[in-house]
């Protein structure tokens, strides 16, 4: 399977998507769109992966590759390719899908558990995954489903920590992929963020999770493997 990658700025990596896809052999390559790198055609990959960032989604005057990635994502569910969005990407999914990107009444910074709703129970993607999970959170905005969406997963703090839309994409408020040094860049790079909420952790308390993270990266491998028989499934299918 190839597997693309687009990456915001340089301190938000694939992070641990890049060890499942090393452990599964698959292709995995990426846009660094931070230096203007060249945004894939929907012939170059099977999944495309969106990754984090401390810009909107709806910052398109300041960021102007937004607008030609949201355009990208929208045709690749339209060619029924794997989507998965991050934080960042999962607003970006939304709003390519008719959906709206707002800020949230809180921040979410830091290790928050997440709930699954009744509806991820139709979902080949979740079933596997656990009632309840915690893991790392850091955003501010938050999105509106788009239509004819599956609401996948809620927390506390957040109403719409998941989703997923055609059978083929999903958005994920929330960071499965962190290693203990994204989270220690996440702090270095964006300290602004951190200040007084009911959802935001101090920096001591969001490092030295070895627990969590294992946890948290389990819950992903699930996720993409979820995503990888789904490809197998189409694939046989052409």
């Amino acid at each position: 399977m190839n597997i693309h990658y687009l990456q915001h700025v340089p301190f938000e990596g694939p992070e641990q998507v890049s060890a499942w896809a090393e452990q599964k052999g698959h292709q995995l390559r990426g846009s660094l769109l931070y230096e203007n790198g060249r945004l894939p055609s929907t012939s170059e990959f099977d999944m495309l992966v969106i990754l984090g960032g401390p810009m909107g989604a709806y910052d398109e005057e300041r960021f102007l590759w937004l607008g030609q990635e949201k355009k990208l994502i929208q045709e690749s569910v339209r060619r029924n390719k794997l989507v998965l969005g991050i934080c960042l990407g999962a607003q970006l999914l939304a709003e390519a899908l008719g959906g709206r990107v707002y800020r949230n009444e809180e921040k979410e910074i830091g290790w928050y558990p997440v709930t699954l709703t009744e509806e991820s129970r139709e979902s080949s993607f979740f079933q596997e995954l656990p009632d309840i999970f915690v893991p790392f959170h850091w955003h501010g905005d938050t999105f509106a489903l788009p239509p004819g969406a599956k609401h996948i997963a809620r927390s506390a703090g957040c109403v719409h920590q998941a989703f997923e839309y055609a059978d083929c994409a999903i958005g994920l408020q929330f960071h499965l992929e962190s290693s203990e040094s994204s989270i220690r860049r996440l702090i270095q790079h964006c300290p602004g963020d951190i200040g007084q909420g009911r959802f935001i952790q101090r920096p001591e308390d969001m490092v030295g999770q070895a627990e969590l993270l294992d946890a948290s990266n389990a819950i992903l491998f699930l996720l993409l493997d979820a995503l990888e028989k789904k490809y197998g499934i189409m694939d046989k299918s052409l």
